[in-house]
């Protein structure tokens, strides 16, 4: 039978972590599985905690939203240790692209009974250093829509996105980008440019139909500069993902994607990383193992 360590953010979603964690954990013990529990301080925290769990040969599982599936995640990448998600967070669209189910007792059997599955992550480069990442890098509007809805009070879920995205379009400036993918330059003006290893971000959007976490590729999506009008309606259109077949979007695939700006541009990753162009980003094939 199975051994886990849960690993809970207790700020993610508010309390919901705990109570998701609660009802989950209830099943794995009746199952006969041997669950602890580690409540986290930090990020950094929750990192040394799943470290010390692998060790051990056990289950690590990360209970909260895509900030700590994608720290966890990052740092098991290439460990061989098993991840587990149990969402909790804002917008768990980690978890969404690995299509787990919300439903407790539905999670509950794809933890006690699923074969590991190997993904892919994404190892980021900048003058912060290195970091290893789940789901995707994003340079520009929505770096800091991202921002606005990690410090939203009353919102939550894809509300909170929506209207950091509405605030964050409203002042933003095109900026001049230099992407290079995989040594072929490519300039483009306007809102952003997302490295996508999953087809979400932003609570459930459709950033990258096309991106799978198992192709060893990264999708770059551009998108340019278009007036405000046009990119509120574009916003809408990342319900379903029909952006793509506006002119105003470009797609690439590649392996390894450096960002540049003409000016001080954020980026992030995860809804975590908060820093500033450049930024280096590479996929690295099959290299953690997830249950979903």
């Amino acid at each position: 039978m199975r051994q886990f360590t849960a690993i809970v953010n207790p700020t993610a979603g508010g309390s919901t972590g705990v109570a998701a964690l609660l009802r989950v954990a209830r099943l794995l013990r009746e199952a006969g599985a041997e669950l602890e529990t580690e409540y986290s301080r930090s990020l950094v925290h929750a990192q040394d905690l799943a470290r010390e769990a692998g060790a051990r040969e056990r289950i690590v599982l990360a209970v909260g939203g895509d900030g700590i599936a994608g720290g966890i995640g990052g740092t098991l990448s290439g460990t061989g240790t098993v991840l587990g998600l149990v969402p909790a967070g804002r917008g768990n669209d980690f978890a969404r692209a690995l299509e787990l189910p919300t439903d407790p007792e539905a999670l509950a059997r794809v933890l006690l009974d699923h074969a590991p599955r190997l993904v892919d992550t994404i190892e980021v480069e900048s003058a912060r250093g290195r970091a290893v990442v789940l789901g995707s890098v994003y340079a520009g509007v929505d770096a800091l829509a991202n921002r606005h809805a990690n410090h939203a009070r009353v919102l939550r879920g894809a509300a909170s996105y929506y209207m950091g995205g509405l605030r964050a379009v409203a002042t933003w400036r095109p900026a001049g980008y230099r992407v290079t993918v995989d040594g072929e330059e490519h300039t483009h003006r306007g809102y952003t440019v997302v490295v996508a290893n999953s087809a979400y971000y932003g609570s459930g959007r459709i950033i990258a139909p096309e991106a799978r976490v198992d192709d060893g590729l990264l999708e770059v999506v551009m998108i340019r500069h278009a007036p405000r009008r046009l990119f509120f309606t574009l916003m809408n259109e990342l319900k379903s993902g029909a952006h793509v077949h506006r002119p105003e979007v470009r797609i690439l695939r590649g392996r390894e994607i450096r960002i540049e700006a003409d000016r001080p541009v954020p980026f992030g990753a995860d809804g975590e990383v908060d820093a500033v162009l450049p930024v280096t980003a590479r996929v690295l094939p099959g290299s953690l193992s997830v249950l979903c």
